[in-house]
Protein backbone atom coordinates (compact mmCIF):
# COMPACT_ATOMS: atom_id res chain seq x y z
CA UNK A 1 0.00 0.00 0.00
CA UNK A 2 1.19 3.39 -1.12
CA UNK A 3 2.09 6.46 1.57
CA UNK A 4 -0.75 8.69 0.26
CA UNK A 5 -3.17 5.33 0.33
CA UNK A 6 -2.22 5.02 4.08
CA UNK A 7 -1.87 8.75 5.20
CA UNK A 8 -5.83 8.96 3.26
CA UNK A 9 -6.80 5.62 5.31
CA UNK A 10 -5.66 7.33 8.47
CA UNK A 11 -7.46 10.81 8.36
CA UNK A 12 -10.41 9.06 7.70
CA UNK A 13 -10.57 7.53 11.04
CA UNK A 14 -9.72 10.40 12.69
CA UNK A 15 -11.98 12.81 11.02
CA UNK A 16 -15.49 12.65 11.79
CA UNK A 17 -17.31 11.63 9.68
CA UNK A 18 -19.53 14.84 8.97
CA UNK A 19 -16.31 16.65 7.90
CA UNK A 20 -15.43 16.74 4.53
CA UNK A 21 -11.52 16.49 3.80
CA UNK A 22 -9.71 18.45 0.63
CA UNK A 23 -6.57 17.48 -0.43
CA UNK A 24 -4.50 19.96 -1.01
CA UNK A 25 -2.44 18.96 -4.35
CA UNK A 26 -0.52 22.40 -5.30
CA UNK A 27 3.10 21.47 -6.21
CA UNK A 28 1.83 17.99 -6.54
CA UNK A 29 2.58 15.64 -9.97
CA UNK A 30 0.05 14.33 -11.94
CA UNK A 31 1.38 10.22 -10.22
CA UNK A 32 0.47 11.60 -6.54
CA UNK A 33 -3.02 12.98 -7.49
CA UNK A 34 -3.78 9.81 -8.82
CA UNK A 35 -2.49 7.41 -6.15
CA UNK A 36 -4.74 9.77 -3.72
CA UNK A 37 -7.82 9.11 -6.54
CA UNK A 38 -7.53 5.95 -6.35
CA UNK A 39 -7.34 5.52 -2.71
CA UNK A 40 -11.19 6.51 -2.85
CA UNK A 41 -10.40 10.72 -2.58
CA UNK A 42 -12.29 12.91 -4.62
CA UNK A 43 -11.90 16.28 -3.42
CA UNK A 44 -8.66 18.32 -4.14
CA UNK A 45 -7.96 21.60 -3.82
CA UNK A 46 -5.31 24.16 -5.78
CA UNK A 47 -4.00 27.39 -5.08
CA UNK A 48 -2.84 28.76 -8.34
CA UNK A 49 -4.78 29.18 -11.71
CA UNK A 50 -2.06 27.99 -13.94
CA UNK A 51 -1.52 24.82 -12.09
CA UNK A 52 -4.80 23.64 -12.17
CA UNK A 53 -6.12 24.30 -15.45
CA UNK A 54 -2.94 21.95 -16.61
CA UNK A 55 -3.49 19.30 -14.45
CA UNK A 56 -7.48 19.26 -14.88
CA UNK A 57 -7.99 17.50 -18.35
CA UNK A 58 -5.07 14.71 -16.91
CA UNK A 59 -6.96 13.54 -14.50
CA UNK A 60 -10.41 11.52 -14.04
CA UNK A 61 -13.60 14.10 -15.12
CA UNK A 62 -15.14 13.35 -11.50
CA UNK A 63 -12.83 14.91 -9.58
CA UNK A 64 -14.61 17.37 -7.52
CA UNK A 65 -12.04 20.81 -7.96
CA UNK A 66 -11.68 23.22 -5.20
CA UNK A 67 -10.14 26.40 -5.79
CA UNK A 68 -8.56 27.66 -2.14
CA UNK A 69 -5.94 30.42 -3.22
CA UNK A 70 -6.17 34.16 -3.44
CA UNK A 71 -8.60 34.64 -7.12
CA UNK A 72 -7.73 37.59 -9.54
CA UNK A 73 -11.13 38.70 -11.17
CA UNK A 74 -9.60 38.02 -14.68
CA UNK A 75 -8.29 34.94 -13.71
CA UNK A 76 -12.04 33.57 -12.75
CA UNK A 77 -12.59 32.95 -16.53
CA UNK A 78 -9.56 30.38 -16.77
CA UNK A 79 -11.22 27.80 -14.15
CA UNK A 80 -14.96 28.39 -14.33
CA UNK A 81 -16.02 25.79 -17.15
CA UNK A 82 -15.04 22.92 -14.58
CA UNK A 83 -14.63 24.20 -10.69
CA UNK A 84 -16.84 23.19 -8.28
CA UNK A 85 -15.80 25.50 -4.95
CA UNK A 86 -13.80 28.35 -5.10
CA UNK A 87 -13.22 28.99 -1.42
CA UNK A 88 -11.49 32.43 -0.91
CA UNK A 89 -14.08 35.00 -2.57
CA UNK A 90 -12.61 38.07 -0.54
CA UNK A 91 -14.70 40.88 -2.55
CA UNK A 92 -18.16 41.42 -3.83
CA UNK A 93 -16.55 42.44 -7.13
CA UNK A 94 -14.85 39.04 -6.83
CA UNK A 95 -18.70 37.25 -6.64
CA UNK A 96 -19.57 39.02 -9.75
CA UNK A 97 -17.47 38.16 -11.76
CA UNK A 98 -17.97 34.41 -10.72
CA UNK A 99 -21.36 35.29 -11.58
CA UNK A 100 -20.92 36.59 -14.92
CA UNK A 101 -18.33 33.73 -15.84
CA UNK A 102 -20.16 30.94 -14.10
CA UNK A 103 -23.38 32.20 -16.14
CA UNK A 104 -21.04 31.96 -19.45
CA UNK A 105 -20.73 27.93 -18.84
CA UNK A 106 -24.21 27.70 -17.73
CA UNK A 107 -23.23 25.95 -14.37
CA UNK A 108 -23.49 26.64 -11.11
CA UNK A 109 -20.02 27.44 -8.95
CA UNK A 110 -19.75 26.85 -5.16
CA UNK A 111 -18.30 29.89 -2.97
CA UNK A 112 -17.08 30.38 0.79
CA UNK A 113 -17.03 33.93 1.46
CA UNK A 114 -13.08 34.51 3.27
CA UNK A 115 -13.09 36.63 6.03
CA UNK A 116 -9.67 37.62 7.03
CA UNK A 117 -9.64 36.14 10.78
CA UNK A 118 -5.45 36.09 10.93
CA UNK A 119 -3.25 38.61 12.74
CA UNK A 120 -1.38 38.98 9.42
CA UNK A 121 -1.67 41.97 6.49
CA UNK A 122 -0.64 38.73 4.33
CA UNK A 123 -3.84 37.27 4.51
CA UNK A 124 -7.26 38.33 2.24
CA UNK A 125 -10.87 38.21 2.94
CA UNK A 126 -13.65 40.10 4.33
CA UNK A 127 -12.89 42.81 7.10
CA UNK A 128 -14.28 40.90 10.48
CA UNK A 129 -15.38 44.45 12.09
CA UNK A 130 -17.55 45.39 8.57
CA UNK A 131 -18.84 42.80 6.70
CA UNK A 132 -22.52 43.27 7.82
CA UNK A 133 -22.79 46.87 6.32
CA UNK A 134 -21.31 45.51 2.98
CA UNK A 135 -22.86 42.19 2.86
CA UNK A 136 -26.21 43.31 4.26
CA UNK A 137 -26.29 45.53 1.16
CA UNK A 138 -25.79 42.95 -1.55
CA UNK A 139 -28.46 42.09 -3.62
CA UNK A 140 -28.43 38.20 -4.20
CA UNK A 141 -31.00 37.45 -6.23
CA UNK A 142 -28.33 38.86 -9.05
CA UNK A 143 -26.18 35.74 -8.09
CA UNK A 144 -28.53 33.03 -9.90
CA UNK A 145 -25.09 31.21 -10.64
CA UNK A 146 -23.80 31.60 -7.43
CA UNK A 147 -24.62 29.47 -4.33
CA UNK A 148 -23.18 31.22 -1.14
CA UNK A 149 -22.00 27.54 1.00
CA UNK A 150 -20.57 28.62 3.96
CA UNK A 151 -17.44 30.83 4.94
CA UNK A 152 -13.75 30.20 4.69
CA UNK A 153 -10.94 31.49 6.96
CA UNK A 154 -7.09 30.72 7.36
CA UNK A 155 -5.57 31.32 11.15
CA UNK A 156 -2.32 32.97 11.80
CA UNK A 157 0.56 31.29 11.00
CA UNK A 158 1.76 30.37 14.61
CA UNK A 159 2.32 28.32 17.72
CA UNK A 160 0.38 30.17 19.66
CA UNK A 161 -2.78 27.76 20.15
CA UNK A 162 -4.83 29.95 21.66
CA UNK A 163 -4.30 32.42 19.60
CA UNK A 164 -5.14 30.05 16.65
CA UNK A 165 -8.08 29.01 18.66
CA UNK A 166 -9.73 32.32 19.00
CA UNK A 167 -9.58 32.95 15.58
CA UNK A 168 -11.19 29.48 14.54
CA UNK A 169 -13.42 30.66 17.03
CA UNK A 170 -14.29 34.03 15.53
CA UNK A 171 -14.87 32.58 11.71
CA UNK A 172 -17.86 30.07 13.51
CA UNK A 173 -19.29 33.09 15.53
CA UNK A 174 -19.32 34.82 11.62
CA UNK A 175 -21.06 32.03 9.84
CA UNK A 176 -23.81 31.59 12.77
CA UNK A 177 -24.37 35.44 12.64
CA UNK A 178 -24.73 35.32 8.81
CA UNK A 179 -26.52 31.98 9.13
CA UNK A 180 -28.88 33.61 11.70
CA UNK A 181 -29.67 36.91 9.34
CA UNK A 182 -28.59 37.23 5.69
CA UNK A 183 -28.57 33.75 4.81
CA UNK A 184 -31.24 32.62 7.36
CA UNK A 185 -33.42 31.71 4.06
CA UNK A 186 -30.83 29.66 2.22
CA UNK A 187 -30.57 26.08 3.09
CA UNK A 188 -27.49 25.55 1.07
CA UNK A 189 -25.19 27.85 3.24
CA UNK A 190 -24.03 25.02 5.90
CA UNK A 191 -20.27 24.89 6.15
CA UNK A 192 -17.53 26.12 7.56
CA UNK A 193 -14.10 26.13 5.66
CA UNK A 194 -11.27 25.49 8.13
CA UNK A 195 -8.11 23.84 9.32
CA UNK A 196 -4.86 22.71 7.40
CA UNK A 197 -2.72 20.05 8.22
CA UNK A 198 -0.94 21.37 11.25
CA UNK A 199 -4.36 22.54 13.06
CA UNK A 200 -7.10 20.84 11.64
CA UNK A 201 -8.23 19.06 14.51
CA UNK A 202 -8.69 22.33 16.61
CA UNK A 203 -10.73 23.36 13.78
CA UNK A 204 -12.85 20.69 13.48
CA UNK A 205 -13.18 21.46 17.39
CA UNK A 206 -14.52 24.58 16.53
CA UNK A 207 -16.77 24.25 14.38
CA UNK A 208 -15.41 23.86 10.84
CA UNK A 209 -17.07 21.08 8.32
CA UNK A 210 -14.28 21.23 6.05
CA UNK A 211 -10.60 20.96 6.16
CA UNK A 212 -8.08 21.80 3.77
CA UNK A 213 -4.80 18.93 4.20
CA UNK A 214 -2.00 18.79 1.69
CA UNK A 215 1.02 17.07 3.92
CA UNK A 216 -0.89 14.98 5.67
CA UNK A 217 -1.79 13.30 2.80
CA UNK A 218 0.78 13.40 0.39
CA UNK A 219 4.07 14.25 2.92
CA UNK A 220 5.72 17.37 3.39
CA UNK A 221 6.53 19.98 0.83
CA UNK A 222 9.43 19.17 -1.79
Amino acid sequence: MSDIKKNILELRKTVPSHVKIIAVSKTKPITAIREAYEAGQRAFGENYVQEIIEKQPQLPQDIEWHFIGHLQSNKVKNIAPFVSYIHAVHSVKLLQEIEKQAAKNERMIKCFLQFHIADEDTKHGFDTSAYKEELSGVNWSEFPHVEISGVMGMASFVENQKQIELEFEKLTHIFQELKSSIFKDNANFTEISMGMSGDWPLAVDKGSTMIRVGSSIFGSRL
